[in-house]
């Protein structure tokens, strides 16, 4: 069974309980295949990355095969909220719904955007119909009202995001589809073996002392990167990693650079 996301972000979580760890966010509008259940909970698998947890189960939409590929067919022409927040009113009851950045809206024309047959009004000014160029410029356009944004584990919204999902949400704005995890976007595009051959929109990994990747952001240019640690923020980057001004110690230790 195919589900859709009918409220603004559903907690994905990795276990079937209210208290279990939130390891994803889905988004109004994502798509889920249904692969297990239990009283009162469905396990999901992301269709956009793949990722699995369990939500509530009763906010999931269910989806007819009819609906299902005539939904697929709208999303190749969808617009794209592209601020940290924005307001669509329902034309059936007239109740707002918050949409965050990154959510997609089919059948959209004009201001207004159908779902599942309910039509929505929404500022057109908030949204792109087409994926931005990435450069520097626009970079720096689609990022700046996310400054600020708290750090939540398993967060992809304006409210709180941690370093993947802040890179996954940005980067879908430029068109590019991007894993959940920094374990896995390190695994996408292509490596740029020298920090000073890097431009803005490339992808820089960092690890801990066990080596393994644990932290991602964007590079604005060779010696920048915005990213999600505590906040989302704009720090020094150079060979070594990330350096704090606050501390004067580098925060993360640089491992990485893929142009997606």
């Amino acid at each position: 069974m195919v589900a859709i996301a009918l409220h603004s972000v559903i907690p994905v979580r990795t276990e079937a309980r209210e208290e279990a760890e939130q390891n994803t966010q889905m988004l109004f509008g994502e798509l889920a295949e249904v692969i297990d259940e239990q009283p009162r909970w469905k396990r999901i698998r992301l269709e956009s990355d793949g990722q699995e947890g369990w939500v509530d189960a009763k906010m999931i939409t269910p989806m007819t095969d009819k609906e299902y590929a005539a939904y697929k067919k709208a999303l190749k022409t969808a617009a794209t909220v592209a601020f940290p927040m924005a307001y669509a009113m329902s034309e059936n009851n007239g109740q707002t719904i918050p949409l965050t950045a990154g959510t997609r809206l089919t059948n959209y024309k004009d201001g207004r955007f159908e779902v599942l047959g309910v039509g929505f009004r929404i500022d057109p000014s908030m949204l792109i119909t087409a994926p931005l160029e990435l450069n520097q410029e626009n970079l720096l356009k689609a990022v700046r009202f996310f400054i600020n944004v708290p750090y939540l584990w398993g967060g992809k919204n304006a409210l709180g995001m941690d370093c993947s999902g802040f890179t996954q949400t940005v980067m879908s704005l430029f068109g590019k589809a991007l894993l959940r995890n920094a374990s896995e976007q390190v695994t996408q595009g292509k490596p740029i073996k020298d920090l000073s051959k890097a431009k803005a929109g490339d992808l820089v990994f960092f690890d801990h002392e066990d080596g393994k990747i644990s932290h991602v952001g964007i590079v604005i240019d060779p010696e920048r990167v915005i990213h999600c640690s505590g906040r989302v923020k704009v720090e020094k980057l150079d060979s070594n990693g990330i350096f704090n001004a606050e501390t004067g110690e580098y925060s993360h230790h640089l491992v990485s650079i893929r142009r997606v």
